[in-house]
């Protein structure tokens, strides 16, 4: 094996840095649609009407027993193509970005929607009957009562998913879409420098999941004091 080469890593910046968007773009989409929809079926599956609670419990169980990468791949190779079949519609000519927010957004609100309901349980049971006695109804009372305790009491746990989720979308390499970890692969791959590019990749992935590791941390030494 010979020396590394590190030299071509400052001609690729600017296509590893559009790879990093597409990271980002992916990350932030999926971490508001997760939220914002585990948060409703943490909801639908914790009320007492047994089809939305079926209905939840369903969704939660079968993305979390199913491999992201499968996901990713049932987004971009059958869902288009299911779609067009339905519906008629000719599909657009590149549908890896939106699949792979799609499928992200979607797999990851299982998770949330664990996270957040362990969070209401949380809130002491009193606090939903104070409430309901001041007049509130069930959705007042979770919007305006119940939710902003149990989302301070998990933003941490919320964070670190969020983490978990930067590193998980290095897989969207299964539709040879160019995120951060597909830029500095074919970089690598073109350029016959694979191992250097996989290995600052991997120092890049490190650094910005580390730090934000101890931003959680150092939040949640706030939240508990």
């Amino acid at each position: 094996m010979g020396e590394l080469d590190w030299t071509s890593i400052p001609g690729a910046l600017p296509f590893l840095w559009a790879g990093m968007v597409t990271t980002l773009e992916i990350t932030l989409l999926a971490v508001l649609v997760g939220i914002v929809w585990g948060t409703l079926l943490a909801i639908m599956r914790m009320s007492g009407v047994k089809l939305l609670s079926w209905f939840a419990a369903g969704y939660v169980n079968l993305f979390r027993s199913i491999p992201l990468v499968m996901v990713l791949l049932w987004f971009f190779l059958i869902v288009p193509a299911l779609l067009e079949s339905l519906f008629n519609t000719p599909r657009s000519a590149d549908t890896r970005l939106s699949s792979a927010m799609v499928a992200f957004a979607l797999f990851e609100a299982a998770y949330y929607s664990e996270i957040i309901r362990a969070g209401i349980q949380s809130v002491a049971k009193g606090q939903l009957g104070a409430a309901s006695a001041l007049g509130l109804t069930y959705a007042q009372a979770m919007t305006m009562v119940i939710l902003p305790q149990a989302f301070r009491n998990m933003v941490p746990l919320l964070l670190t998913q969020g983490i978990i989720l930067f590193q998980d979308t290095s897989l969207v390499y299964v539709s040879s879409l160019a995120d951060f970890f597909g830029a500095a692969y074919k970089v690598g791959d073109r350029d016959g420098r694979l191992v250097e590019m996989l290995l600052f990749a991997g120092a890049v992935y490190f650094l910005i999941c580390f730090s934000a590791s101890l931003l959680v941390r150092r939040f949640q030494k706030k939240v508990a004091t």
